[in-house]
């Protein structure tokens, strides 16, 4: 078991467990081809950890992702194929405490490299500020990190963070690739520093820096951006809210300036509506990038965070 740590580059280290090269070929693959490919084989957990790992690896990997496109990856539950898939791979990158079902197949699994994203940068508790989704992870075992907000990736600090420690990882992993993935990181690292300012600069002048969300997923966001997010909080995202939630919003709204209930695409925006409706206030999408689709306002990670960061501007009304 990999050991769970804050700092870099000391975590990208403590996330992967002793190994002397990986094993490239040789594991007994199964139909979904992983393990008996020439390449660096990596099973990615869900659509941030695949877009890192397919980024940082470039040519020199194969990603088999476990969350299909569209699906709730807290939902996800592993097939016997997928945890097959999964044991035959040379390298898993994951979030632990996100999916739990991937946490325990990563526990039982014989893989040499376990790569948890949550070891590689610092992560925080926003459900005793919101209540809301990160919440839902506190009953999930595993001490350290058990009930933080896993949402990191909306955070392009941390999530560059993230992928520094990913980089020295497969560097370590692959040592035949490893100038190849020292580079891509660095081209990584230097466009996620590019979005942070974009953010920064972008969200520096607003009218109102507070933005309501069905999703408590934008916690590291808000902080990074002086922004508050109020989440509509305790609430499964098919439920209506209760009148005395309405009303609590309501007051929000009008005191904070607040123009927009933003919801996401993977849900319903039953309840956005609804809020919008008893408000008078408008709905938009603020997407927390858990997977890509035909709905999703761009075909990648920056494409999406930038029409974030367009929805925001506009709902805060950005000078």
């Amino acid at each position: 078991m990999n050991v769970r740590r804050r700092l870099i580059p000391t975590a990208a280290l403590a996330a992967v467990t002793a190994l002397g090269t990986a094993t490239l070929a040789g594991c007994s693959g199964d139909a979904a081809g992983v393990g008996n490919t020439s390449k660096f084989d990596v099973v990615s957990s869900f659509y941030p950890m695949t877009f890192l790992a397919e980024r940082i690896g470039g040519d020199h990997v194969h990603v088999t992702t476990l969350t299909s496109p569209g699906q709730e990856p807290h939902d996800l539950e592993l097939s016997p194929k997928q945890i097959g898939s999964l044991e035959d791979s040379d390298a898993v990158l994951y979030l632990k405490n996100l999916q739990p079902s991937v946490d325990k197949a990563v526990a039982q699994s014989p893989v040499d490299t376990k790569i948890d994203a949550a070891s590689l940068t610092t992560l925080e508790d926003h459900g005793n500020e919101v209540g809301g989704h990160a919440a839902e992870h506190d009953h999930h075992e595993g001490g350290e990190g058990a009930g933080k907000d896993p949402h990191i990736w909306l955070d392009p600090v941390r999530y560059a963070q993230v992928a520094e420690g990913v980089g020295k990882a497969f560097e370590k992993a692959d040592p035949d690739h490893a100038a190849d993935y020292k580079k891509n990181t660095a081209a990584l690292v230097e466009q996620l520093n590019a979005l942070h300012n974009e953010f920064h600069n972008g969200l520096a002048h607003t009218k109102s820096k507070v933005f309501i969300t069905t999703h408590a997923a934008f916690g590291y966001l808000a902080e990074r951006y002086g922004l508050t997010e109020e989440a509509i909080n305790g609430l499964d995202p098919e439920s209506e809210p209760s009148a005395a939630r309405v009303r609590d919003l309501e007051k929000t709204a009008e005191a904070d300036g607040v123009s927009t209930v933003f919801y996401e695409t993977l849900v319903s925006d039953k309840t956005a509506k609804t809020i919008a409706d008893d408000t008078g206030l408008k709905t938009d999408v603020l997407d927390p990038i858990e997977g890509i689709t035909d709905h999703s306002r761009g075909q990648d990670y920056f494409a999406v965070q930038r029409a974030n960061l367009k929805a925001l501007q506009q709902a805060l009304g950005a000078k």
